[in-house]
């Protein structure tokens, strides 16, 4: 009865949830977007220099253990709230798990091949594009699923701020003590949480294949 009235209070009022739907998504992707150009490129950087990669996953791996909300209340006094504020917070969450997974990519990759391609006189930015990148990409798409999961959630928080999105209907049917409130906002928070686990682990078996 609870799951048929959300879905009837969808039917009644598709264009408020749509409007939270494409704002949830939009955080989402511009949060992971930015995150990645971030986070692999500064991962390639540092994967050989262990100084730099150990400094860099220690600083990686305290940003992790941060909880969601921390991070968003966090940027709220410098940036505001809105959109901009949950989008930094979110990209905090991101660059972690994709900046791990590409270091360590790039740390299995056979150093018998890279010595190969060495001599076989490849410049480093041919390395770079036909040799290291397409071997850690398995690595790097574990490190975006990751990512994805936790900016999925970590965005329904993003609703404290005034970030806007599916979360607004999770806090209001906690406020109401509205059950089908709250499932409007958190089924399709599952299922998109869901999807990108489905998707990016197909990509990854797919190119741990070719690899």
């Amino acid at each position: 009865m609870i799951v048929i009235d959300a879905f009837s209070w969808i039917f009644n009022n598709s264009g408020t949830f749509f409007n939270a739907f494409n704002r949830h998504l939009l955080m989402c992707v511009l949060s992971l977007g930015i995150a990645f150009v971030i986070a692999v490129p500064l991962g390639f950087a540092v994967a050989r220099a262990p100084r730099a990669a150990f400094a860099v996953v220690n600083i990686a791996g305290a940003l992790r253990s941060i909880p969601s909300l921390a991070i968003l209340s966090a940027a709220m006094p410098f940036l505001g709230i809105g959109l901009l504020p949950s989008v930094v917070a979110l990209i905090v969450l991101a660059v972690p798990p994709l900046l791990l997974s590409t270091i360590i990519g790039i740390r299995e990759i056979d150093a018998s091949v890279i010595d190969a391609a060495d001599g076989m006189g490849m410049s480093a930015g041919q390395m770079l594009w036909e040799i290291e990148l397409p071997l850690a990409v398995p690595s790097i798409l574990s490190g975006v699923r990751t990512s994805a999961i936790q900016v999925i959630g970590g965005a329904a928080l993003a609703s404290f701020i005034g970030g806007g999105g599916l979360g607004d209907f999770i806090n209001a049917g906690i406020a109401i003590m509205n059950m089908p409130r709250l499932l409007v906002g958190a089924v399709p928070i599952a299922l998109l949480a869901i999807f990108a686990e489905l998707a990016f682990g197909a990509l990854e078996r797919v190119f741990t294949q070719r690899r």
